[in-house]
């Protein structure tokens, strides 16, 4: 297996696109996702793909940001606003990752962690000195009503996150600052909410949908519920 970029490879640009990525549907609905099409013409080196023989069984979505170099001003929106200003900012500062994934018959593996390896050497090639992530812990789904500040400051008995994800990024360097509570943002009617979950949704106030991280609230009066994703921000400084 290895890695490559997009720029090394531009006839490879549809695998970024061209494989399940596993995610429940409501996931795919924040209308700020989609500014992630222009990143491979944007930033094509920061757009890398994994390679077993010819078949792509992994990637990376990241974009280069403006950020005044204090951690307090890390954005509390998290993955939509440096998506956001890495469609704008002329003059980016940092880089975050957007997206890791593997295909889920390769997961376990270990694979995750050399993506992670491979984008912290392509920040660096780029000249910048900090790699962010808005991290999506992975197991955080099974204890939707846990504050996410609780839930990862979590540890196991070597002091290593407890959270497989967030271990991944501490074992490679990354140290984590602190949550973003409003990193993505997925609105929907009532109707829609009910084709992307398979539930009913007839109740108002929150309510709990399998792999979300946090309750749906829902109006019933107003016929629309929003989901609000905390994330974590992890620091890796390449």
């Amino acid at each position: 297996m290895h890695v490559v970029s997009v720029a090394e490879r531009p006839d490879l640009v549809g695998e970024l696109w061209g494989f399940g990525d596993g995610w429940p549907p409501f996931m795919l609905e924040d209308s700020v996702a989609l500014l992630m099409s222009p990143l491979a013409d944007r930033f094509p080196d920061l757009q890398l793909l994994l390679l077993d023989g010819d078949r792509c069984v992994g990637k990376v979505h990241a974009v280069a940001f403006g950020w005044d170099g204090a951690e307090e001003s890390l954005p509390d929106r998290g993955w939509d606003e440096v998506l956001l200003r890495g469609s704008r900012d002329t003059t980016p500062t940092a880089v975050s990752a957007l997206e890791i994934t593997i295909r889920p018959d390769v997961r376990g593996k270990g694979l995750s962690g050399i993506m992670l390896g491979a984008l912290r050497d392509a920040v660096r090639g780029q000249g910048f000195a900090d790699l962010f992530a808005p991290v999506r812990p992975s197991l955080k789904s099974a204890e939707p009503l846990l504050p996410m500040a609780e839930y990862a400051a979590r540890v196991r008995d070597d002091g290593l996150p407890w959270d497989p994800w967030l271990r991944v990024h501490v074992r490679a360097g990354g140290r984590i600052v602190r949550v973003c509570p409003m990193s993505m943002m997925i609105t929907g009617t009532l109707e829609q909410w009910r084709g992307w979950t398979g539930l009913p949704f007839d109740t108002g106030g929150e309510v709990l949908v399998p792999q979300a991280l946090a309750p749906v609230i829902v109006s019933q009066t107003g016929g629309y519920a929003v989901y609000v994703e905390p994330n974590v921000w992890v620091r890796h400084r390449v």
